[in-house]
């Protein structure tokens, strides 16, 4: 972290009265952090956790998905590869781009325009041979997380409501938007339980101790702080 004096006026500004070594109840922490949001863009509201895991030990990661009960306020592009023949129900499910095998040669040839790929098991054989477009941006469909589905509209539905994948980097780390800071602070507040819930459910069975080593909210251009475990 960048020593005080380095710091932006703007940025010392959003720091007065906010004491960054104690830690807050998540019902003042949105608070403090909707308090200092001070841009002229609606700035996202985000949530970090530092996990307890051992990077020598394979199974000690977390990759799944959080139902967000009152969405992130990003607005997800979806793209459906599916048979011609479900091309007309992959329309009327809201996603943004629908294709069958033409849709995998446009991705193929680098044109990717979207944040999450769908596709209907029929069609993974020839998606698989994406994975090494795909597979860097994180984009490769997966049956465990909903994006293999022979229901369309039901997979897409889930995306739009708020259905996010969540995973933790090799030292443990995890990051994503819970909200927008125009947002009513109880919505902030039931999504992060909402993650911290499916974050605890799925600790590695080899993890001991707490799982969760600490959580910090911020919002996009203010400081970070720290949330309270357990209160």
């Amino acid at each position: 972290m960048k020593s005080l004096e380095k710091k932006s006026k703007r940025f010392k500004s959003l720091l007065k009265d906010l004491d960054q070594s104690k830690s807050y109840k998540i019902e003042e922490a949105v608070k403090l952090i909707k308090d200092r949001s001070k841009t002229k863009f609606v700035e996202s509201i985000d949530l970090s956790l530092n996990l307890n895991i051992e990077k020598t030990k394979s199974d000690q990661t977390l990759r799944t998905t959080v139902d967000l009960p009152h969405g992130n306020g990003k607005k997800i592009s979806v793209a459906v590869i599916c048979a011609n023949d479900k091309i007309d129900e992959a329309k009327s499910s809201g996603a943004e781009k629908v294709g069958s095998e033409d849709l995998v040669e446009a991705i193929n040839n680098g044109k990717i325009d979207f944040d999450i790929l769908v596709c209907t098991p029929d069609m993974m054989s020839k998606v698989g041979k994406l994975g090494k477009v795909l597979g860097p941006k994180g984009l490769m469909p997966n049956p465990k997380f909903g994006t293999v589905s022979p229901n369309i509209k039901k997979a897409v539905e889930d995306i739009k409501k708020g259905k996010v994948e969540i995973r933790c980097d090799k030292d443990g780390n995890l990051s994503l938007s819970i909200g927008r800071a125009n947002f009513d602070d109880k919505k902030i507040i039931e999504n992060y339980k909402s993650v911290l819930e499916v974050v605890e459910k799925e600790k590695p069975t080899g993890s001991k101790g707490n799982f969760i080593n600490s959580a910090h909210v911020t919002s996009s251009m203010g400081p970070s702080t720290k949330v309270t475990l357990g209160a």
